[in-house]
């Protein structure tokens, strides 16, 4: 492989691997991460053409797969009363199951650090008021893990 891919770059393609898992379930979790990889890192791809897959990426999208109910219990206990998590916009859903994941499982990452990405993914694939949103959802989450010592 001649390119290395920040995290940022992974968090980018976790986000659009995860996406489309919230439409089609004929799409399976190889399939969205190899989308992905596809659309943004096609240098990555060797002459048969087949994905070099970073190992967090995948372990970010499943990751996210796996505890997926567990992390919209999480950000519906940050929501207003009355809101359900099907009210929201389903990219800002994606994003703050990403980070949600990463902060209560990637012990080598600090939670403000996954903080600003998921604020820097808002600015990519959303807008202002989701930004505003997602921070104040994470910054939330992010209080109470260091109020339970996490």
């Amino acid at each position: 492989m001649s390119k290395e891919l920040s995290r940022h770059d992974i968090r980018e393609m976790a986000v659009q691997s995860l996406f489309p898992l919230d439409f089609s379930t004929e799409f399976s979790k190889q399939d969205a991460i190899a989308h992905a990889i596809e659309v943004n890192q096609y240098d990555l791809l060797d002459e048969e053409e087949e994905n070099f897959v970073p190992d967090y990426l995948d372990w970010l999208v499943s990751g996210v797969c796996e505890h997926k109910n567990e992390l919209d219990k999480e950000i519906e206990s940050f929501l207003r009363p009355g809101w359900k998590i099907g009210r929201l916009a389903k990219m800002d859903v994606t994003i703050l199951r990403l980070a949600i994941f990463e902060m209560q499982h990637a012990e080598d990452v600090p939670n403000k650090v996954v903080l600003n990405e998921a604020i820097e993914l808002t600015k990519t694939f959303s807008d202002d008021q989701s930004r505003k949103f997602v921070n104040g959802v994470l910054s939330s989450i992010n209080n109470k893990l260091e109020a339970d010592g996490e």
